[in-house]
């Protein structure tokens, strides 16, 4: 089993940065690949990042390339998300995932509760 906990979310301006923390009890968290879904209101939950068991392969939705950085720190059972340029769009609740590395949701067992993150204009 492995648990997952979010945190780092808030009110930012456009243009701003903020970093998302995902930790993870467990200890087989360096066993799973982890990932980031967002869902923003009235949309279906989409995909953002994902990142390897070990760190050394990540995947990007088209909509944050360049802009969002997936990392984890396995000694830390942790993963983040680095967020800058950030746009209006990418207001959403933020959700953290544990599992088999890919894109879509049913590739991971495990999810976190969420953070919200917003955007102002």
């Amino acid at each position: 089993q492995v648990q997952l906990v979010e945190s780092g979310g808030g009110l930012v301006q456009a243009g701003g940065s903020l970093r998302l923390s995902c930790a993870a009890s467990g200890r087989t968290f360096s066993r799973y690949a982890m990932a980031w879904f967002r869902q923003a209101p009235g949309k279906e939950r989409e995909f953002v990042a994902a990142i390897s068991w070990s760190g050394g392969s990540t995947y990007y939705a088209d909509s944050v390339k360049g802009r969002f950085t997936i990392s984890r720190g396995n000694a830390k059972n942790t993963v983040y998300l680095q967020m800058s340029s950030l746009k209006p769009e990418d207001s959403a609740v933020f959700y953290c995932a544990a599992g088999n590395y890919g894109t879509e949701g049913y590739n991971y067992n495990y999810w976190g509760q969420g953070t919200q993150v917003t955007v102002s204009s």
